[in-house]
Protein backbone atom coordinates (compact mmCIF):
# COMPACT_ATOMS: atom_id res chain seq x y z
CA UNK A 1 0.00 0.00 0.00
CA UNK A 2 1.43 3.35 -0.98
CA UNK A 3 0.10 6.33 0.92
CA UNK A 4 -1.06 9.40 -1.06
CA UNK A 5 0.88 12.59 -0.57
CA UNK A 6 -0.39 15.51 1.49
CA UNK A 7 -3.24 17.77 0.40
CA UNK A 8 -0.94 20.35 -1.19
CA UNK A 9 0.40 17.88 -3.71
CA UNK A 10 -3.11 16.58 -4.24
CA UNK A 11 -4.26 20.06 -5.22
CA UNK A 12 -1.24 20.50 -7.47
CA UNK A 13 -2.05 17.31 -9.33
CA UNK A 14 -5.64 18.36 -9.86
CA UNK A 15 -4.45 21.58 -11.45
CA UNK A 16 -3.37 19.63 -14.53
CA UNK A 17 -6.03 18.84 -17.13
CA UNK A 18 -7.53 15.46 -16.25
CA UNK A 19 -4.74 14.72 -13.80
CA UNK A 20 -5.12 11.93 -11.27
CA UNK A 21 -4.69 12.60 -7.53
CA UNK A 22 -1.06 12.90 -6.47
CA UNK A 23 0.43 9.74 -5.03
CA UNK A 24 3.76 8.96 -3.43
CA UNK A 25 6.72 8.80 -5.79
CA UNK A 26 9.24 5.95 -5.32
CA UNK A 27 11.65 8.21 -3.42
CA UNK A 28 9.02 10.05 -1.37
CA UNK A 29 9.42 9.92 2.42
CA UNK A 30 5.73 9.24 3.05
CA UNK A 31 4.88 5.88 4.61
CA UNK A 32 3.94 3.19 2.11
CA UNK A 33 2.11 -0.09 2.41
CA UNK A 34 1.35 -2.42 -0.49
CA UNK A 35 0.84 -1.96 -4.21
CA UNK A 36 -0.86 1.37 -4.92
CA UNK A 37 0.34 3.07 -8.09
CA UNK A 38 3.31 5.43 -7.97
CA UNK A 39 3.44 6.46 -11.64
CA UNK A 40 1.08 7.01 -14.57
CA UNK A 41 -0.43 3.88 -16.08
CA UNK A 42 1.51 3.67 -19.32
CA UNK A 43 2.91 0.13 -19.39
CA UNK A 44 1.53 -2.27 -21.99
CA UNK A 45 0.73 -5.95 -22.02
CA UNK A 46 3.85 -6.54 -24.11
CA UNK A 47 5.95 -5.67 -21.07
CA UNK A 48 5.25 -9.20 -19.87
CA UNK A 49 6.16 -10.82 -23.18
CA UNK A 50 8.39 -13.39 -21.52
CA UNK A 51 5.63 -14.64 -19.21
CA UNK A 52 4.43 -18.24 -19.46
CA UNK A 53 1.68 -18.86 -22.01
CA UNK A 54 -1.65 -17.80 -20.50
CA UNK A 55 -4.71 -19.98 -20.67
CA UNK A 56 -8.09 -18.49 -19.78
CA UNK A 57 -6.82 -15.13 -18.57
CA UNK A 58 -6.86 -11.75 -20.35
CA UNK A 59 -7.41 -8.19 -19.17
CA UNK A 60 -11.11 -8.28 -20.10
CA UNK A 61 -13.21 -7.20 -17.14
CA UNK A 62 -10.35 -5.58 -15.25
CA UNK A 63 -10.51 -1.90 -14.37
CA UNK A 64 -8.06 0.91 -13.73
CA UNK A 65 -8.59 3.08 -10.65
CA UNK A 66 -6.83 6.41 -10.06
CA UNK A 67 -4.23 4.68 -7.87
CA UNK A 68 -4.89 0.93 -8.09
CA UNK A 69 -6.24 -1.97 -10.11
CA UNK A 70 -9.53 -3.81 -9.82
CA UNK A 71 -12.08 -5.92 -11.65
CA UNK A 72 -15.78 -6.18 -12.38
CA UNK A 73 -16.90 -9.21 -10.40
CA UNK A 74 -19.95 -11.36 -9.92
CA UNK A 75 -20.77 -14.12 -7.47
CA UNK A 76 -22.00 -17.59 -8.43
CA UNK A 77 -25.62 -16.58 -7.71
CA UNK A 78 -25.51 -13.08 -9.23
CA UNK A 79 -28.00 -12.29 -12.00
CA UNK A 80 -27.41 -10.31 -15.19
CA UNK A 81 -29.98 -7.77 -13.98
CA UNK A 82 -28.11 -7.13 -10.72
CA UNK A 83 -26.06 -3.95 -10.25
CA UNK A 84 -22.48 -4.80 -11.16
CA UNK A 85 -19.70 -4.80 -8.56
CA UNK A 86 -16.05 -3.75 -8.72
CA UNK A 87 -13.51 -5.29 -6.35
CA UNK A 88 -10.19 -3.74 -5.30
CA UNK A 89 -8.26 -3.36 -2.02
CA UNK A 90 -9.41 -1.67 1.16
CA UNK A 91 -6.21 0.35 1.11
CA UNK A 92 -7.12 1.78 -2.31
CA UNK A 93 -9.98 3.98 -1.07
CA UNK A 94 -9.65 7.63 -2.06
CA UNK A 95 -10.14 8.58 1.59
CA UNK A 96 -6.93 6.79 2.61
CA UNK A 97 -6.09 3.75 4.68
CA UNK A 98 -8.65 2.27 7.05
CA UNK A 99 -7.69 1.80 10.69
CA UNK A 100 -7.40 -1.72 12.11
CA UNK A 101 -10.91 -2.76 13.07
CA UNK A 102 -12.55 -0.22 10.76
CA UNK A 103 -15.22 -1.44 8.34
CA UNK A 104 -17.05 0.68 5.73
CA UNK A 105 -20.54 -0.45 4.73
CA UNK A 106 -22.90 1.06 2.13
CA UNK A 107 -21.16 4.43 1.91
CA UNK A 108 -22.13 6.70 -0.98
CA UNK A 109 -19.46 6.97 -3.69
CA UNK A 110 -19.27 8.29 -7.25
CA UNK A 111 -15.80 6.91 -7.98
CA UNK A 112 -15.07 6.04 -11.62
CA UNK A 113 -13.28 3.05 -13.13
CA UNK A 114 -11.76 2.54 -16.59
CA UNK A 115 -13.11 -0.71 -18.01
CA UNK A 116 -10.65 -2.70 -20.15
CA UNK A 117 -11.13 -5.26 -22.90
CA UNK A 118 -8.96 -8.33 -23.48
CA UNK A 119 -6.22 -6.28 -25.17
CA UNK A 120 -6.05 -3.76 -22.32
CA UNK A 121 -7.86 -1.00 -24.23
CA UNK A 122 -10.22 1.14 -22.18
CA UNK A 123 -13.71 0.77 -23.63
CA UNK A 124 -15.80 2.56 -21.02
CA UNK A 125 -15.85 4.56 -17.81
CA UNK A 126 -17.97 2.94 -15.11
CA UNK A 127 -19.28 4.81 -12.08
CA UNK A 128 -19.98 3.66 -8.54
CA UNK A 129 -23.13 4.42 -6.59
CA UNK A 130 -21.65 3.30 -3.27
CA UNK A 131 -18.91 1.42 -1.48
CA UNK A 132 -20.79 -1.70 -0.50
CA UNK A 133 -17.99 -2.98 1.74
CA UNK A 134 -14.39 -2.15 2.61
CA UNK A 135 -11.94 -3.13 5.31
CA UNK A 136 -8.25 -3.69 5.99
CA UNK A 137 -8.95 -5.99 8.92
CA UNK A 138 -8.41 -9.77 8.46
CA UNK A 139 -8.43 -9.09 4.73
CA UNK A 140 -7.79 -6.10 2.44
CA UNK A 141 -10.77 -5.57 0.17
CA UNK A 142 -13.16 -2.96 -1.18
CA UNK A 143 -16.30 -3.71 -3.16
CA UNK A 144 -18.09 -0.95 -5.04
CA UNK A 145 -21.63 -1.19 -6.38
CA UNK A 146 -21.97 0.39 -9.83
CA UNK A 147 -24.75 2.37 -11.48
CA UNK A 148 -24.75 -0.20 -14.34
CA UNK A 149 -25.98 -3.78 -14.40
CA UNK A 150 -23.96 -6.69 -15.77
CA UNK A 151 -26.36 -6.90 -18.71
CA UNK A 152 -25.84 -3.23 -19.56
CA UNK A 153 -22.06 -3.58 -19.48
CA UNK A 154 -22.12 -6.71 -21.61
CA UNK A 155 -24.59 -5.32 -24.15
CA UNK A 156 -22.83 -1.98 -24.51
CA UNK A 157 -19.18 -3.03 -24.33
CA UNK A 158 -19.06 -6.80 -24.83
CA UNK A 159 -17.39 -7.34 -21.44
CA UNK A 160 -18.46 -9.99 -18.94
CA UNK A 161 -17.62 -9.93 -15.23
CA UNK A 162 -15.15 -12.25 -13.54
CA UNK A 163 -16.70 -14.83 -11.23
CA UNK A 164 -15.45 -15.00 -7.64
CA UNK A 165 -14.84 -18.62 -6.66
CA UNK A 166 -16.63 -19.58 -3.43
CA UNK A 167 -14.22 -22.33 -2.40
CA UNK A 168 -10.76 -22.08 -0.87
CA UNK A 169 -7.93 -21.89 -3.44
CA UNK A 170 -5.39 -24.69 -3.72
CA UNK A 171 -1.62 -24.57 -3.35
CA UNK A 172 0.19 -25.09 -6.64
CA UNK A 173 -2.59 -23.55 -8.74
CA UNK A 174 -1.36 -21.66 -11.81
CA UNK A 175 -2.57 -18.07 -11.44
CA UNK A 176 -2.43 -14.72 -13.19
CA UNK A 177 -2.49 -11.34 -11.46
CA UNK A 178 -4.28 -9.07 -13.95
CA UNK A 179 -3.48 -5.39 -13.40
CA UNK A 180 -5.90 -2.94 -14.98
CA UNK A 181 -3.79 0.02 -13.88
CA UNK A 182 -0.65 -1.18 -15.69
CA UNK A 183 -2.52 -3.19 -18.36
CA UNK A 184 -0.17 -6.02 -17.49
CA UNK A 185 -0.39 -9.72 -16.60
CA UNK A 186 1.82 -11.50 -14.06
CA UNK A 187 1.81 -15.30 -14.10
CA UNK A 188 3.04 -17.69 -11.40
CA UNK A 189 1.63 -20.24 -8.96
CA UNK A 190 0.16 -20.22 -5.48
CA UNK A 191 3.15 -21.15 -3.35
CA UNK A 192 1.15 -21.62 -0.16
CA UNK A 193 -0.92 -19.91 2.50
CA UNK A 194 0.11 -17.71 5.41
CA UNK A 195 -1.58 -18.14 8.80
CA UNK A 196 -1.15 -14.44 9.57
CA UNK A 197 0.43 -11.78 7.37
CA UNK A 198 1.43 -8.73 9.40
CA UNK A 199 2.30 -5.34 7.90
CA UNK A 200 2.63 -2.32 10.14
CA UNK A 201 -0.60 -1.99 12.13
CA UNK A 202 -2.52 -4.43 9.94
CA UNK A 203 -2.90 -8.21 10.17
CA UNK A 204 -4.46 -10.39 7.47
CA UNK A 205 -5.60 -13.99 7.85
CA UNK A 206 -4.90 -17.00 5.60
CA UNK A 207 -3.17 -14.95 2.91
CA UNK A 208 -2.02 -16.28 -0.47
CA UNK A 209 1.73 -16.34 -1.08
CA UNK A 210 2.91 -16.31 -4.70
CA UNK A 211 5.91 -18.07 -6.14
CA UNK A 212 8.71 -15.65 -7.02
CA UNK A 213 7.68 -15.24 -10.69
CA UNK A 214 4.89 -12.78 -9.76
CA UNK A 215 6.93 -9.63 -9.23
CA UNK A 216 4.00 -7.27 -8.80
CA UNK A 217 4.68 -3.53 -8.45
CA UNK A 218 3.00 -0.36 -7.22
CA UNK A 219 -0.33 0.05 -9.03
CA UNK A 220 -1.16 -3.67 -9.01
CA UNK A 221 -3.01 -3.36 -5.68
CA UNK A 222 -6.54 -4.66 -6.08
CA UNK A 223 -5.78 -6.78 -9.15
CA UNK A 224 -7.83 -9.97 -9.40
CA UNK A 225 -5.84 -13.16 -8.91
CA UNK A 226 -7.27 -15.49 -11.51
CA UNK A 227 -7.07 -19.28 -11.69
CA UNK A 228 -5.64 -19.92 -15.17
CA UNK A 229 -7.61 -23.15 -15.60
CA UNK A 230 -11.08 -21.83 -14.67
CA UNK A 231 -10.87 -18.07 -15.15
CA UNK A 232 -12.34 -17.58 -11.67
CA UNK A 233 -11.05 -15.04 -9.16
CA UNK A 234 -9.47 -16.72 -6.13
CA UNK A 235 -7.85 -13.73 -4.40
CA UNK A 236 -7.14 -10.00 -4.61
CA UNK A 237 -3.51 -8.85 -4.91
CA UNK A 238 -2.39 -6.50 -2.14
CA UNK A 239 1.23 -6.40 -0.96
CA UNK A 240 4.81 -7.69 -0.96
CA UNK A 241 8.03 -7.51 1.03
CA UNK A 242 10.27 -5.03 -0.77
CA UNK A 243 13.25 -4.39 1.50
CA UNK A 244 13.55 -7.48 3.70
CA UNK A 245 12.45 -5.66 6.85
CA UNK A 246 10.29 -7.49 9.39
CA UNK A 247 6.57 -6.71 9.77
CA UNK A 248 6.96 -3.04 8.85
CA UNK A 249 4.97 -0.93 6.42
CA UNK A 250 5.69 -2.18 2.88
CA UNK A 251 7.53 -5.20 4.33
CA UNK A 252 4.96 -7.73 5.51
CA UNK A 253 6.11 -10.74 7.51
CA UNK A 254 4.58 -14.18 7.87
CA UNK A 255 3.52 -15.28 11.35
CA UNK A 256 2.79 -18.97 11.94
CA UNK A 257 0.18 -20.35 14.33
CA UNK A 258 2.99 -20.95 16.84
CA UNK A 259 4.23 -17.37 16.52
CA UNK A 260 7.26 -18.01 14.33
CA UNK A 261 8.04 -14.99 12.15
CA UNK A 262 9.37 -15.44 8.60
CA UNK A 263 10.50 -12.72 6.21
CA UNK A 264 10.61 -13.39 2.46
CA UNK A 265 12.12 -10.44 0.64
CA UNK A 266 10.82 -10.03 -2.91
CA UNK A 267 7.79 -12.26 -2.36
CA UNK A 268 4.29 -10.92 -2.95
CA UNK A 269 0.90 -11.74 -1.50
CA UNK A 270 -2.86 -11.62 -1.99
CA UNK A 271 -5.96 -11.96 0.15
CA UNK A 272 -8.43 -14.77 -0.42
CA UNK A 273 -11.89 -13.89 -1.70
CA UNK A 274 -13.85 -17.15 -1.36
CA UNK A 275 -15.54 -15.89 1.84
CA UNK A 276 -17.10 -12.87 0.15
CA UNK A 277 -20.00 -14.45 -1.83
CA UNK A 278 -21.59 -15.73 1.39
CA UNK A 279 -22.06 -12.11 2.53
CA UNK A 280 -24.12 -10.99 -0.49
CA UNK A 281 -27.74 -11.86 -1.11
CA UNK A 282 -30.38 -11.26 -3.80
CA UNK A 283 -29.62 -8.27 -5.99
CA UNK A 284 -25.93 -8.29 -4.98
CA UNK A 285 -26.88 -6.65 -1.68
CA UNK A 286 -24.54 -6.93 1.29
CA UNK A 287 -25.84 -8.70 4.40
CA UNK A 288 -23.15 -9.36 6.98
CA UNK A 289 -25.64 -11.30 9.12
CA UNK A 290 -26.08 -14.10 6.59
CA UNK A 291 -25.22 -17.61 7.72
CA UNK A 292 -21.66 -18.38 6.65
CA UNK A 293 -20.60 -14.74 6.34
CA UNK A 294 -17.33 -14.27 8.20
CA UNK A 295 -16.24 -10.83 6.96
CA UNK A 296 -15.50 -8.35 9.76
CA UNK A 297 -18.49 -6.27 10.82
CA UNK A 298 -18.55 -2.55 11.75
Amino acid sequence: MRKPLVAALFALALAGAGAAPAIAAPDAPAATVGKIATAPATASVSAQADAPTLKAVTLAGTVALSNCSGSVIRFPNSLDTDPALVMSNGHCLTSGFLDPGEVVVNQASSRTFGLLNSAGTQVATLRASKIAYATMTDTDVSIYQLTSTYATIRNNYGISPLTVQNTHPTAGTAITVASGYWKRLYSCNIDGFVYRLKEGDWTWKDSVRYTSACQTIGGTSGSPVVDQATGNVVAVNNTGNEDGAQCTVNNPCEVSASGTVTVRQGINYAQETYQIPACFTTGNQLNLNLSGCVLPKP
